[in-house]
């Protein structure tokens, strides 16, 4: 018997690997969402085939404006890029369902027409009175018969009734107690029976789209889609698509399925959820969401100054293992160790934790280039312009602190006083290393510093500590009350690192200041 991942590259060597990423514009794109197209983005890149972006907008009601290009900012932030699709163009379009009406009413007729399907009159109320009716109602070969459709009414009734504009629904009829067999290349073979469905409905007269079922499988089909990788969560739709591809008589182009697990909470059980994230303190979503209907304003990984390179690592190891313990993982290195057998049945607990720590191991992989750059929006927001400072001085600076933070944001916390000389000190620090004798130990420092030739770090460090050595000062006490007055408190990087790069002058107007106010 072959394992999952010999089937599966079989297939794939019969016709072109081909996924799809199909998201709903229903508000902004979960994190869960951005790690199923993840997967989808590296299995594609991985054997040569193609992504295709496609909007599922066949729920008109719960459409919300905004939503679509709010998912296609997402992933260019993130780096995953799409073959084909909407705004992307390709051969098999449109690829926005709701451009594709005439496409599924060709398709319902077919179903129709080979007694695969029925049509269904039921309102609202009628299914509500059933369901009070019969305990666990389900519309089903039970129960079908007992119903207002075009099982139980003539030709001539149901061919009136639609040419009164009677509403109705498509419900494809589920024969009973047949086993159906889904491969799934990460769970093995599911086998469910078909009497535990029910007829679900594949089309809506009152707005002439078809439901996600239908859409879906249609789609599918004509889009030449080889791989279905989904959430867990539509694992229960599987035996309805193997069913609907075997009424089509598409057996023979049937993709494999493969049902990632799912996202858990970090504390507890269960499925993670926005509010676990305004619970905890971290975001669900790439880029931050401006809800149109509640005015609602929720976090986002950009926002919150992830860089999008650990957001891909973080999430590509959240249910898949690469097989070794390497964590840190470049999006190439990612596209060729990928392997959907690695990928666990179980749920993944969501520890945002965790994408903290690659989000400092990202910016310590960045250049001080690299993160100078990324830096100089948080120095103009705080009222410092960047452009008065060369890309050298910034590229120390930051290269002096950089493995201090976890986002780029904390680097001013880290290196104001590179920008600004410090106007109070720090109270602790004062109590703890300023005394009556230390504005003449300053003084004595100044003149030193003041006749240093080469201010660099390592001279002026050398000439100093053999100043402090010779006089017998407290070593401890003399640097603490040098950083004080430079810093502001007793913090910061090696404190010659510091005067090398705010250089002689402005070091000593700092020590002068610190005498005058705190003598």
């Amino acid at each position: 018997m072959p394992s999952n991942l010999e089937f599966s590259k079989a297939k794939m060597t019969e016709k072109r690997v081909r996924v799809r990423f199909a998201p709903s514009p229903t508000g902004a794109l979960h994190i869960g969402g951005v790690r199923t197209a993840l997967y989808n983005y590296l299995f594609a890149r991985q054997h040569g085939g193609d992504l295709i972006f496609r909007i599922e907008d066949t729920d008109s009601n719960r459409f919300v404006p905004g939503a679509e290009e709010y998912i296609l900012k997402s992933f260019k932030w993130l780096g995953i890029p799409f073959s084909e699709g909407v705004s992307f163009g390709g051969d098999h379009g449109p690829y926005r369902q709701s451009e594709r009406r005439d496409i599924y009413k060709k398709y319902v007729k077919v179903l129709l027409d080979s007694g695969k399907a029925y049509i269904a009159f039921d309102t609202p109320q009628e299914l509500d009175n059933k369901r009070k009716e019969v305990p666990n109602f389900q519309y089903d070969a039970s129960t079908r018969m007992q119903m207002r459709n075009s099982l139980t009414l003539s030709k001539e009734e149901t061919d009136a009734l639609i040419a009164s504009g009677a509403q109705y629904v498509v419900r494809f009829k589920i024969e009973p107690n047949e086993n159906i067999h889904v491969h799934d290349l990460i769970r093995g073979e599911v086998v469910i029976n078909s009497s535990i469905l029910d007829d679900k409905v594949l089309y809506k007269s009152a707005d002439e789209l078809p439901t996600y079922h239908l859409a879906n499988i249609v789609d599918d089909h004509l889009m030449e889609v080889s791989h279905v990788i989904r959430g867990e969560e539509w694992l229960p739709s599987a035996p309805l698509h193997v069913l609907l591809y075997k009424a089509f008589g598409w057996e023979d182009t049937m993709p494999e399925f493969a049902h990632l697990p799912l996202l858990l909470k970090p504390e507890g059980n269960g499925k993670l959820s926005k509010r676990d994230g305004d619970r905890l303190g971290f975001p669900v979503f790439p880029l931050e969401w401006h809800d149109p209907k509640t005015g609602e304003v929720s976090s986002g990984y950009r926002e919150s100054g992830y860089l999008p390179e650990a957001v891909i690592n973080f999430l590509a190891l959240l249910g898949w293992n690469p097989g070794n313990d390497q964590e840190l993982m470049t999006m190439e290195e990612l596209v060729r160790l990928f392997n959907l057998s690695h990928c666990s049945k179980s749920g993944a607990k969501f520890d945002y934790k965790k994408c903290i720590w690659f989000n400092h191991e990202y910016i310590m992989r960045k250049s001080d280039v690299e993160l100078a750059e990324l830096f100089k929006p948080v120095l103009q927001e705080h009222g410092v312009d960047a452009t008065k400072y060369s890309d050298d001085y910034l590229s120390k600076v930051v290269g002096l602190v950089k493995g201090r933070v976890n986002f780029v944001r904390e680097l001013w916390d880290q290196t104001r006083f590179f920008f600004t000389a410090p106007t109070d000190y720090a109270e602790k620090d004062v109590k703890k290393r300023w005394s009556a004798d230390t504005p003449r130990i300053m003084g004595e420092l100044m003149d030193i510093l003041r006749n240093i030739e080469d201010f660099s770090s390592k001279p002026s460090e050398d000439i100093v500590i053999s100043w402090i050595t010779e006089k017998g000062y407290h070593m401890g006490n003399v640097m603490n009350a040098f950083r004080l007055a430079v810093v502001g408190e007793c913090k910061g990087p090696h404190m010659f690192n510091i005067t090398e790069l705010i250089g002689k002058e402005e070091t000593l107007s700092r020590i002068q200041r610190a005498i005058n106010i705190l003598h």
